[in-house]
């Protein structure tokens, strides 16, 4: 491999209970097991080792709740795994105490990503979720009073119940607090879960909703002093010039290999992208017996890879370089988007327009061969 990966991905599936709205990879409770998983993880990397660079840049630590995990386990994954200039670690609210906080500034992690989601109790109780608000603003407190001077927000819309009052009330709320970063997500429930069998018309009528809480959302954070470089994502434009761009995440739009580790867990390196089973049990069994988890392993050619380019690229903020993409464009897509004043290709970059941005995927799709 000619350039080993410089970004590290860890999945720490274990959870407090389960939110009706979630689809990722996640174990309830399970706290006999979590020695057990780190020691797995901590096996994996050894087993993938010679992928990853000798120094790193970033390492992020996601879930589940990372924080739910046992604060001894924890801490020990956090000491064995490689340094990296910027280590986030994904935490709930209820989760974060002083002494949780502290320790994680004492173990090296540089980024706190808040999984706050609503300031609204009775939206909170509509995603189950348990963390209160007031827990959100405790949680960042006592990150601060640990050192912490990155730390990123999520907040949620399209909530079954949401107005577009408590859209507004919650980006107040949010902006109080002064979070270097938010990531504003639309609510993605899937179908057949038992979120949208209890909320299936609500959320029918939110669809109609979403491009103006969209608008709402970029509107009220770019007026605040925030940058809005990728789809969801905003950051404080600081006056010392640091990048507050989630750094981690922007390896995976700017199409940088990285590796994951833990159930569920994808990694990308060169041609290659493969994604753990999410099976905790066998997992815990191959690593014990020194083997490699359960993966599915797809090859990448090289117009799949351009077309992820493109597709990841076009989410900036910055105009994506061309060189060597033009194949993976439909010609006379990209001129209807220029039409349309959606697009602009510059030649040797291709950007969208702050309207295109807007519709986003829409256009990537017309644009794309």
């Amino acid at each position: 491999m000619s350039r080993p990966a410089r970004h590290l991905y860890v999945h720490l599936p274990f959870c407090a209970h389960r939110c009706g709205y979630c689809d990722f990879v996640t174990v309830v409770g399970r706290s006999g097991q979590h020695a057990a998983y780190v020691d797995a993880l901590l096996r994996e990397l050894e087993l993938e080792r010679g992928l990853l660079a000798g120094e790193l840049e970033t390492v992020f630590l996601g879930g589940g709740t990372p924080t739910f995990t046992a604060l001894p386990d924890l801490l020990r994954l956090l000491e064995a795994l490689p340094a990296a200039e910027e280590v986030t670690v994904e935490a709930n609210p209820e989760t974060v105490t002083p002494g949780l906080a502290r320790a994680l500034r004492g173990a090296g992690v540089t980024r706190i990503s808040l999984g706050a989601q609503t300031f609204r109790q009775r939206l909170l109780d509509v995603l189950e979720r348990v963390a209160r608000p007031d827990d959100v603003r405790s949680a960042l407190r006592h990150l601060r009073d640990a050192g912490f001077d990155n730390i990123s927000l999520d907040l949620i819309y399209g909530i079954p119940g949401q107005s577009a009052s408590d859209l507004e009330a919650d980006l107040d709320d949010a902006l109080v607090l002064a979070p270097e970063h938010l990531s504003c997500y639309e609510l993605e429930a899937k179908p057949g879960t038992r979120f949208t069998h209890a909320w299936g018309t609500e959320l029918a009528r939110q669809a109609d909703a979403m491009e103006d809480y969209f608008e709402r959302v970029v509107a009220r954070l770019t007026g605040s002093g925030y940058r809005w470089y990728e789809t969801a994502n905003f950051c404080r434009v600081d006056t010392d010039g640091r990048d507050l761009r989630a750094r981690h995440n922007l390896a995976y739009w700017l199409g940088r290999d990285y590796l994951g580790l833990g159930i569920g867990a994808v990694s990308t390196v060169e041609n290659r992208r493969w994604r753990n089973a999410p099976r905790l049990g066998r997992y815990l069994e191959a690593l014990a017996a020194g083997r490699p988890p359960e993966r599915e392993v797809e090859r990448l050619d090289p117009g799949v890879q351009a077309r992820e380019r493109v597709m990841l690229g076009l989410r900036l903020d910055e105009p994506l370089p061309l060189a060597g993409l033009r194949p993976a464009l439909d010609a006379e897509g990209l001129a209807r988007a220029e039409q349309l004043g959606l697009a602009v290709d510059g030649g040797q970059t291709l950007a969208l327009t702050r309207r295109g941005r807007f519709l986003g995927g829409g256009v990537t799709a017309e644009i794309l061969a």
